[in-house]
């Protein structure tokens, strides 16, 4: 059964939280990595899928800080991999008209992946069909510190005021500073909690969970994910009554 989606109310940001290549890769008896080439390939779908139904900014969780305490000889071969994915999807991209954009604590990652992020991430920068955000090496909590410390800066410079902090101004300050907040996150693999991803960002968005593993997770479950979505009532804190005298 094909979900039926509204092309006119397609979800402008979509977060995913990319979970269960490891038990992918375990249930068929296979090395975990072999789980993240799969993994690969599904981002590749979804990709696709996005930018064909109009999606304007996907922000994908790749790689979190946490992932650095994994064995090294994982995170080794997720570095070789995720290299390879992006020098692989460079043409797709540009013919696509998808600009890539980076978000995280970038500095630690391998010189050679931070190279290749710089380099492609100035070759799409033009772009304007589709935002794809990866997060690497990224933490929720690191990012709020991580702004915070931007704003004890400028107040130290005399360029910033205890009046100019607020609720507003504050994303200027996040990785994510000119995206909007997501309208949706997806989480696959039947996990119930958003992992320390876009702490800031999520506090009114839709969460959506799917058994789904990832490597399994297609343009199909997508479709799914999103009008699920649009058979949601989003009232930012105001009633139904509100809402209905808003919209009418």
């Amino acid at each position: 059964m094909h979900a039926e989606v509204d092309k006119t109310r397609v979800p402008a940001h979509i977060a995913v939280i990319m979970d269960g290549n490891g038990r992918w890769a375990k249930q068929r008896s296979l090395m975990r990595i072999e789980g993240h080439r799969k993994g690969a390939e599904a981002v590749r779908e979804i990709v696709r899928a996005c930018r064909e139904i109009g999606v304007r900014y996907l922000t994908l969780f790749a790689f979190s800080v946490e992932n650095w305490q994994r064995p090294k000889e994982e995170v080794s071969a997720l570095m070789i991999l995720l290299k390879d994915y992006l020098l692989s999807t460079l043409d797709e991209l540009v013919q696509n008209g998808i600009r890539l954009r980076s978000i995280g604590d970038i500095g630690i990652l391998p010189d050679v992946i931070r190279d290749t992020l710089r380099d492609i991430e100035e070759r799409t920068s033009r772009n304007d069909g589709m935002i794809l955000s990866l997060a690497l090496s990224y933490g929720g909590r690191d990012e709020i510190v991580s702004a915070v410390r931007k704003i004890v800066g400028k107040a130290a410079a005399g360029e910033l005021s205890e009046s100019d902090v607020t609720k507003e101004s504050f994303p200027r300050f996040l990785y994510t500073a000119g995206m909007p907040d997501p309208d949706i996150l997806i989480r696959t693999s039947g996990e119930f909690r958003i992992s320390n991803f876009l702490l800031w960002q999520l506090a009114y968005t839709e969460l959506y969970f799917t058994e789904v593993l990832w490597p399994d997770f297609n343009r199909e479950h997508l479709l799914r994910a999103i009008s699920d979505y649009q058979h949601r009532e989003r009232r930012f804190g105001m009633t139904s009554d509100q809402i209905e005298r808003r919209d009418s």
